[in-house]
């Protein structure tokens, strides 16, 4: 297994109480040493470029958010940077472009361990923690690679509204999202599943608080 990590990630620095931390960079620092400990190459992740982003996220997004570089700002009620988040973010969206890349090329499995997350952030908007979409960064990279099909495959208690919005008239890219619902960002419902072209390339798996493995 490639995997994709730095302890650069711990630079994007949130107010204190905040859920998401730099001491979440921590553990991902811990799982990669275990990992290569184990035999797994650990790489250090390159920035993304702004044609990569551009292709799932829209101008005026990119540069409000390259415009927090070197200072803390508030996005949204709880999406914050601090003055090294925006390279940061650029890192944990390239992070993930390598990660498809690797696995593109060789076949084989790679992880990207890196924050900030970014399954909330849409086209236009930074949102829940997230400031750029890695995954659907990730995805569309594959694509204009040529890869003719990607599935993306979300676990999280919190359903993926950037992702899902991102992709949702597009049928070469599946979105599979499991998720409690209701709740944050109170998208996910089953009945979401896709526009256009797009229409049943999102499948919306929700459920309830408390569910376990037999529901």
């Amino acid at each position: 297994m490639r995997i994709l990590a730095s302890p650069k990630f711990d630079e994007h620095v949130t107010p204190p109480g905040h859920p998401e931390r730099p001491e979440r960079a921590e553990v991902l620092s811990a799982c990669a040493r275990t990992r290569s400990s184990q035999g797994s190459a650990v790489e250090e992740p390159r920035a993304a470029t702004h044609e990569q982003l551009a292709r799932v996220h829209g101008d005026a997004h990119l540069t409000r958010v390259e415009g927090t570089a070197g200072k803390s700002s508030m996005l949204d009620a709880d999406t914050f940077t601090s003055p090294a988040s925006y390279e940061v973010a650029l890192l944990a969206a390239g992070a993930a472009v390598q990660a498809a890349e690797h696995a593109l090329k060789t076949g084989e499995t790679s992880f990207a361990l890196v924050r900030p997350p970014g399954h909330h952030a849409e086209r236009d908007k930074a949102m829940g923690f997230c400031l750029f979409n890695n995954v659907a960064v990730a995805a569309a990279a594959a694509r204009a690679a040529g890869t003719e099909r990607v599935a993306i495959v979300d676990i999280d208690v919190h359903h993926g509204n950037g992702t899902q919005a991102i992709f949702s008239d597009d049928r070469n890219v599946l979105y599979v999202s499991s998720h409690q619902y209701p709740f944050y960002p109170g998208t996910g419902a089953a009945p979401e599943t896709g526009h256009g072209e797009g229409t049943g390339f999102t499948v919306n798996i929700p459920l309830e608080a408390g569910a376990t493995d037999a529901d």
